[in-house]
């Protein structure tokens, strides 16, 4: 399924949501400029390369690489994918835990996704790029706090495809369980000369999205369940934050 609408409106412009979506999309046309060469030349000088990570895991520098990598892109159907989850299900997040934590969060399942791919491939040369750890945290995030808003999308049947409406937790659910499986089947597969979907990064990102959210909604006091619904549909303003 291809989401491409949820029906949950938010109280507040999420501009952080935004930002982030801007400064992916500037360094994606910053990229276009260069040559093949160029290009790969930055991705293994500036993103993630797990060896590299490996041999100086709390550098620096590998610090800094796990951020630039947060922000490059493979291609335009790479930051394309991303930037649409992240519009989707980011401005909700923001919006029920505020800029700070959100950040904070998005920025953690970053950094989460690059350990669980290192774990699995601590040798690979292949550069790592793409916000697709950070924006899996959004996703497990979103599947926690809002199970059962109606996530509209696409589910092709052959050449066409059907609208349908599913609940978030049965869309992004079997997100992860296709990740996972995906993840599972990859490993002991060669990736040194080669690259692929960092299966694990999403795993890593997911999971740890859950967690944070989950303890947010054990910390911070939730209205019950129908209020939560009224509340969502009439941008009611109670919440803390």
């Amino acid at each position: 399924m291809l989401p491409i609408s949820d029906l949950n409106p938010t109280r507040r412009f999420p501009i952080l949501t935004f930002a982030i979506i801007g400064i992916n999309v500037a360094v994606f046309i910053w990229e276009m400029t260069l040559s093949a060469p160029a290009l790969e030349r930055a991705f293994m000088d500036l993103a993630v390369v797990p060896a590299n990570i490996t041999h100086a895991p709390f550098s620096l520098e590998s610090l800094l690489d796990v951020l630039r990598s947060m922000f490059m892109h493979g291609g335009f159907e790479h930051i394309f994918g991303n930037m649409l989850y992240l519009y989707l299900f980011g401005d909700n997040l923001e919006d029920r835990m505020g800029g700070l934590l959100y950040l904070g969060m998005y920025v953690l399942c970053g950094f989460a996704a690059v350990v669980a791919q290192v774990a699995i491939t601590p040798g690979s040369t292949v550069p790592m790029v793409g916000a697709s750890g950070a924006i899996a945290g959004v996703l497990g995030g979103y599947m926690i706090m809002f199970p059962t808003v109606r996530v509209r999308g696409i589910i092709p049947l052959g050449r066409i495809g059907t609208l349908q409406e599913m609940p978030a937790v049965f869309v992004l659910g079997f997100w992860f369980v296709l990740q996972l499986f995906n993840g599972i089947a990859s490993l002991g597969v060669p990736t040194a000369s080669g690259g692929g979907v960092a299966f694990f990064a999403h795993i890593g990102g997911f999971v740890v999205g859950v967690i944070v959210t989950w303890l947010f909604m054990r910390l911070v006091p939730q209205p019950p369940r129908g209020d939560r619904n009224r509340m969502l549909y009439q941008r009611a303003r109670r919440y803390p934050f």
